[in-house]
């Protein structure tokens, strides 16, 4: 007797099983389309937030990859190249890699601005790098002008009290950001 209930208890567990998975990957196609749409859209509006108001074409459609990286142009009214956006990494932030959307003006090759893409970093400490004050900081900031560490290392660059490691993972992914900037920087423009 006791066999059978096992029996029907594994049957009925089967079944719930499967049509959890299939109602899983139903949810799954359904919303995977839409997300991907939401993705690439707010990471236009990143680009284009972080180039040089003058930057006024399709930065996407004028985009050219340089060492498997895309760099995103931006050009004015004459076609000219006023600003560079492209994403860079650190995966030294307290909650893993931070993703930043990199803008830098061409005019004078500093920072036109920054947009946190994604990070995991601690809510009300490290996750404050998503915050105006902190990535403001960063504008007109280039490789000559700054010390590219933050204050509490002697740097330049306000870090969050009682949350250092995200300013400095995000002060050095800017950091070689900009230097990459400059290595490459007559072939982008």
């Amino acid at each position: 007797m006791k066999q059978d209930n096992i029996v029907k208890l594994v049957v009925v567990l089967t079944i719930i099983c499967v049509i959890s998975a299939f109602a899983l990957a139903l949810v799954y196609n359904v919303t995977k389309e839409p997300i991907a749409k939401q993705k690439r859209l707010e990471m236009i509006k990143a680009i284009k937030s972080v180039l040089p108001s003058s930057a006024v074409n399709d930065p996407v459609k004028d985009k050219v990859t340089i060492e498997k990286k895309d760099i995103y142009i931006g050009k004015d009214k004459n076609n000219k190249v006023t600003g560079v956006a492209f994403k860079v990494y650190s995966k030294e932030g307290y909650g893993g890699t931070i993703e930043i959307m990199l803008g830098i003006n061409c005019k004078d090759n500093s920072v036109n601005g920054i947009e946190i893409l994604s990070m995991s970093e601690t809510p009300g400490l490290g996750a404050k790098i998503t915050e105006d004050w902190f990535k403001n900081q960063y504008k007109k900031r280039n490789l000559k002008n700054t010390n590219w560490k933050v204050k509490k290392d002697g740097g330049d660059i306000d870090q969050i009290s009682g949350a250092t490691i995200s300013p400095r993972a995000v002060t050095k992914a800017v950091y070689n950001g900009l230097k990459f900037f400059e290595k490459y920087k007559n072939k982008i423009k």
